[in-house]
């Protein structure tokens, strides 16, 4: 009966740590398989990431794509149908928005034209698509942007 006193590996499951540096009979004994001199034989060596002994690196011989954008503007997106949650006549700005749990980070939010709007709300965000705003003016509500 296997309890917790008798638990075992099964046989060649674990294998032992290689002893470095116990003499000849090792086989991995002196210079304990780092060669002579040079950075590797030293303690405390470690090659930065990427780092391939002086030669190009990979990151650096791959030829580079595309343009990224340092001023990109990302906006927080909210889709209509998010909105049926606020009661009607309700105003919808940035921090109804955070507590309702639909916008979790910081800058500017963008309302979409996802799905249906049944209610009228007032709506104050950054930007609004054309199709959300004349669903929400369809709905009887307003945009101020």
């Amino acid at each position: 009966m296997l309890t917790l006193n008798n638990l075992a590996p099964n046989d060649g499951a674990r294998k032992a740590k290689k002893r470095v540096g116990r003499g000849p009979g090792g086989g991995s004994g002196k210079t304990a398989a780092r060669g002579h001199k040079g950075a590797r034989a030293r303690s405390g060596y470690s090659a930065r990431p990427g780092f391939e002994g002086g030669q190009m690196p990979l990151h650096r011989r791959l030829p580079k794509r595309g343009f990224n954008n340092i001023f990109k503007k990302v906006c927080n997106l909210v889709s209509l149908d998010q909105l049926n949650a606020f009661d009607a006549g309700t105003v919808v700005d940035y921090a109804a928005l955070v507590t309702a749990g639909y916008v979790n980070k910081p800058g500017p939010v963008k309302i979409l034209a996802n799905g249906e709007i049944s209610k009228a709300l007032t709506v104050r965000v950054d930007k609004v698509s054309q199709g959300a705003k004349e669903k929400i003016i369809a709905a009887g509500g307003s945009v101020e942007e």
